[in-house]
């Protein structure tokens, strides 16, 4: 059965989700503090042993709250097998293939809807169920002699139904016993009573539990059917060494102040999930720890156990787990490096590990013991954060565990990491948003529509072919050449005013432009592209930190033909702003905060204005004006609004307002970049020619 719809409403901070669609393996992403794990929560609800508590009801939703609202609803897909099993059982009803469970504020138990097919509620003795069978046999008694009914005890058949078969199968046979003992001299009646005892549909296995069609088939989804929400959240670390005193206290539920010798320890859960991964009965081992032989045989055993169950999930070199008795009643986790050619490093209490290692082992073995104890299949797991302090590939292996779930279960997961999100279409990648104004959580299905903030873990995900293209050296050897630039204006510019000139002698189309994400990742970023393959220039503003930058790349086997700087008329440019003529800027400048600043006393700029402050570059001498105007509320001078400015109205064809003598000198910049270009293929064509001719010789 597997989650298709689901809506939350009146949950603490979420008045109400709307009906969201939910993949088999959903992401949900966002912010802190936005209701991911209080959506997670109150789907949980939905299993049939949650109960409601006062204090997760919406409290800005009392007056609605007066009323029946259902606080969680799911709508469930039933596969073909679970559609089988009921029409076998109920073979009067249309075929049921989707379920919708909700839980309310005003009833105790979930309560189900059947689609559009009509289910009686009125009693109906055809219902082969307990109580109908109960209500035979009960008739079947009043109709033998007086003097037998008095003396049979029929206590079995006035309770609820019985647990299980063997339960069903004692309680009759022990019932039939006594009956024919009672009714040894009366041949017909027991003649009768065989005949009930004996029929088919008196087994257990054929009993319904309830007196209407209803009733019955609610029953028997709750029983055989009804889904399973497990809830994985706060993973406990294991430390290094376990005070079994402490920790047997706290199976007895006498708390002491800690159960982890020397170091603190977070909760008994995660000790009990470590032995029950080993399946070690640590009552067995204190009968046992004053014989040395019987205590190791125990623990070894135990070892491999553990190391068998907590290996397919470790991503890495394997590793052994080694449980080891010491004095003082303590148990120390041992873990060695385990290497493909069998030699064996590292061994050493776990507390000496690091803490991404120390986390790691302990979610595995939380949610190995969790998932395994409940035998999880077609079970839908919820799991808060499950990657959280682990290296993005140590991730990457969380989400192939997540992947191997989910193909016999539901897997629904909050997360802030990109390298935890591997699946972009809708349903089955959720965004969450919290309102701050209604402290209201809002869920989209149509995840682009979010705030940009709440996209970032998404936008570095969906980028991530990016970054994989850096690093593949055959679409570097085969690529166009790539120019790195300083920031997204520069490149703005450089796509823009391409368009715009229109001249294929010294056009971009031929480059690549990649944005920085500052001046200081243009280093790192040019070198990444240059050893994977590559050819790479780079275009710098003119000053002395990008001097220097220029430096490190000519000792990092750069050519200096390669490093571009803004410059015209031998003049040093300090950005590529100052290739556009200062009337040109100002005017869109100008345009822009005169809307933006209309109540904060904006007048229109003049280039005197820009003259007086004497500055290198017009970016310079703007934010120095913006300072001058702190007190009045002008904020923060932003060159990239007017950079979208300037591009806007480059692709609507509205260019009036840049001058001619704007074209030229950008053109002299894209001529700059076109020879640098030349010279360097010429420059690598001969290298390479040279290396060729050596290595012949």
């Amino acid at each position: 059965m597997r989650l298709r719809k689901f809506r939350v409403r009146a949950y603490r901070c979420i008045h109400d989700s709307g009906e969201i669609n939910v993949g088999d393996l959903a992401a949900f992403v966002g912010r802190n503090e936005s209701g991911k794990t209080t959506i997670l929560q109150a789907l949980t609800l939905l299993n049939k042993e949650e109960e409601v508590s006062e204090l997760d009801l919406c409290d800005e939703m009392s007056e609605e709250l007066k009323d029946e609202i259902r606080l969680a609803e799911g709508e469930f897909e039933l596969n073909t097998n679970e559609t089988r099993m009921i029409k076998e059982r109920f073979p009067n009803l249309p075929e049921i293939k989707k379920i919708r469970l909700y839980r309310s504020n005003k009833r105790p138990q979930v309560q189900y809807e059947f689609e559009d097919i009509q289910l009686s509620n009125q009693e109906n003795r055809g219902v082969n169920s307990w109580e109908n069978f109960t209500k035979r046999i009960i008739g079947f008694l009043d109709t033998i002699p007086n003097h037998l009914r008095i003396q049979i005890d029929t206590k079995f058949f006035e309770g609820g139904p019985p647990k299980n078969q063997e339960s069903f199968d004692s309680g009759m046979a022990e019932f039939s016993n006594q009956f024919h003992v009672i009714a040894i001299q009366e041949p017909k009646v027991i003649e009768e009573w065989e005949k009930i005892y004996e029929d088919p549909e008196s087994q257990f296995s054929n009993l319904l539990s309830g007196e209407s069609e209803k009733t019955a088939l609610e029953n028997f989804l709750s029983s055989n059917l009804h889904p399973r929400f497990v809830y994985f959240s706060d993973y406990k670390k294991i430390y290094g060494n376990i005070n079994l005193n402490e920790y047997l206290r706290e199976e007895r539920g006498d708390r002491g102040e800690s159960i982890e010798y020397i170091e603190e320890f977070d909760k008994a859960e995660t000790v009990r999930n470590l032995f029950y991964l080993a399946e070690l009965d640590i009552k067995e081992l204190d009968e046992v720890k004053e014989t040395p032989s019987k205590c190791i045989k125990i623990l070894n055993a135990a070892s491999n156990r553990l190391t068998s169950k907590l290996n397919p999930a470790w991503k890495g070199d394997p590793i052994h787990v080694d449980l080891r008795y010491n004095p003082g009643n303590i148990m120390s986790v041992v873990i060695s490096d385990v290497h493909k050619d069998g030699t064996v490093t590292n061994t050493g209490l776990l507390n000496r590990r690091a803490e991404g290692f120390k986390w790691t082992f302990s979610f595995i073995v939380n949610f190995a013991a969790e998932t395994q104890r409940a035998e999880l299949k077609e079970a839908i797991l919820l799991l808060d954060e499950p990657a959280r302090n682990l290296h993005p590939t140590q991730q990457m292996g969380i989400s192939d565990l997540l992947k191997n779930l989910a193909g016999s279960n539901q897997v629904l997961y909050a997360t802030h990491s990109p390298f935890m999100i591997f699946d972009y279409t809708p349903g089955n990648l959720l965004v969450v948003e919290l309102d701050r104004k209604k402290h209201l959580s809002r869920i989209f299905y149509d995840y682009w529509n979010a705030d940009d903030k709440t996209l970032t873990p998404i936008l570095y995900g969906l980028s991530r072919g990016l970054v994989e293209s850096i690093v593949d050296r055959e679409i570097g050897t085969n690529s166009r050449p790539v120019i790195i630039v300083e920031t997204m204006s520069d490149a703005m510019y450089l796509n823009s005013f391409d368009k715009f000139l229109q001249d294929p002698n010294i056009s971009m189309n031929p480059l690549n432009i990649v944005a920085a994400y500052n001046k200081n990742s243009v280093l790192p970023l040019a070198i990444f592209y240059r050893n994977h393959g590559y050819r790479t220039f780079i275009l710098l503003d003119n000053t002395d930190e990008s001097k220097q930058i220029s430096a490190q790349l000519i000792s990092n086997e750069f050519s200096p033909i390669q490093t571009i700087f803004f410059e015209r008329e031998a003049k040093k440019l300090e950005s590529i702003e100052d290739y556009i003529v200062l009337e040109d800027y100002l005017h869109a400048v100008n345009q822009t905060y005169e809307i933006k600043l209309r109540h904060e006393g904006f007048s229109n700029l003049t280039p005197e204005d820009i003259l007086e402050k004497s500055k290198k570059g017009i970016l310079d001498s703007l934010r120095s004006i913006w300072e001058d105007h702190r007190d009045d509320d002008w904020g923060k001078f932003d060159n990239e609004e007017i950079t979208r400015y300037i591009c806007e109205k480059i692709a609507l064809e509205e260019t009036d307002f840049l001058s001619d003598k704007t074209k030229d000198q950008f053109r002299t910049l894209y001529r700059m970049i076109a020879e640098r270009i030349r010279q360097y293929q010429n420059t690598a064509t001969k290298q390479d020619l040279d290396k060729y001719q050596r290595a012949k010789a």
